[in-house]
């Protein structure tokens, strides 16, 4: 059983950012993930030299970073088939059954 590390970098701690991360651990926590993953929320403007060791250039930005590979996704993490299947948490194929 792996265990997911996921980041998501914010700029600032605003409604909006707080709105994102619940929305984001209520999607995970109904995969097939729940109970096997970390996620920590990182505002940018409160730890900027960590938003350049992992080279954000744009939020929100979601990291998976285990298990391998990494994968990122910049912008908007609304659309949560597209997001599940970029992570690599679903397959392509899952994610249009479940958009049906």
């Amino acid at each position: 059983m792996y265990e997911f590390r996921l980041y998501l970098y914010v700029s600032g701690d605003t409604p909006k950012s707080a709105a994102l991360a619940s929305n984001l651990k209520s999607l995970l926590e109904k995969t097939l993930i729940k109970g096997q993953c970390s996620f920590e929320v990182i505002n940018v403007l409160d730890n900027p030299q960590r938003a350049e060791e992992d080279n954000i250039l744009a939020t929100p930005t979601l990291i998976k970073v285990s298990p391998p590979p990494e994968r990122r996704v910049v912008g908007d993490l609304s659309d949560k088939e597209r997001l599940l299947t970029a992570l690599g948490l679903i397959a392509e194929k899952e994610s249009r059954e479940v958009a049906q």
